[in-house]
C-alpha cells in the first residue's frame, strides 16, 4: 500500500509541474504580446511576431499536456474507472489536436522565413 501512497504523491507533483510549465508559458507569452503590442506606437508592429508568438505559448501548452497525460496515466493505474479514462482521453485527444495545428503553423512560419 505504500507504493500506492507515493505513485499518488508523484501523479499530483507531475499535475503540477504541468501547471507551472504552462502558467510560465502564458506569462512568456503575455510579456511577448505587450512588448509586440507597444511596437504598435513607433509602427514596428509585426503580425510574424504575434504567429511566432502563438507558436511558442501552444509549444508550452503542448509540454504541459505532456506532463498532464503522465500524471492522469499514473491516477488511472491506481484509480481504473471509466470517469479516469475518460479525462485521459479527452486530455490527449486535445493535445493531439493542439500539436496537428500547432505544426501547421510552425510549417507555415518556416515557410514565412525561408521567402523573406
Amino acid at each position: 500500500m505504500k507504493i500506492m501512497h507515493y505513485l499518488e504523491i508523484l501523479s499530483t507533483a507531475i499535475s503540477v509541474i504541468s501547471l507551472i510549465i504552462v502558467v510560465y508559458g502564458a506569462i512568456i507569452a503575455f510579456c511577448a504580446f505587450l512588448r509586440n503590442e507597444a511596437r504598435r506606437i513607433t509602427g514596428q508592429y509585426s503580425f510574424t511576431a504575434t504567429r511566432e508568438l502563438r507558436a511558442d505559448l501552444g509549444t508550452y501548452l503542448l509540454l504541459g499536456l505532456e506532463f498532464l497525460i503522465a500524471s492522469d496515466i499514473l491516477k488511472t493505474v491506481l484509480e481504473p474507472g471509466l470517469n479516469e479514462l475518460a479525462i485521459l482521453g479527452g486530455i490527449v485527444v486535445l493535445r493531439t489536436v493542439l500539436s496537428i495545428f500547432l505544426n501547421k503553423e510552425i510549417r507555415e512560419l518556416q515557410a514565412q522565413k525561408e521567402t523573406d
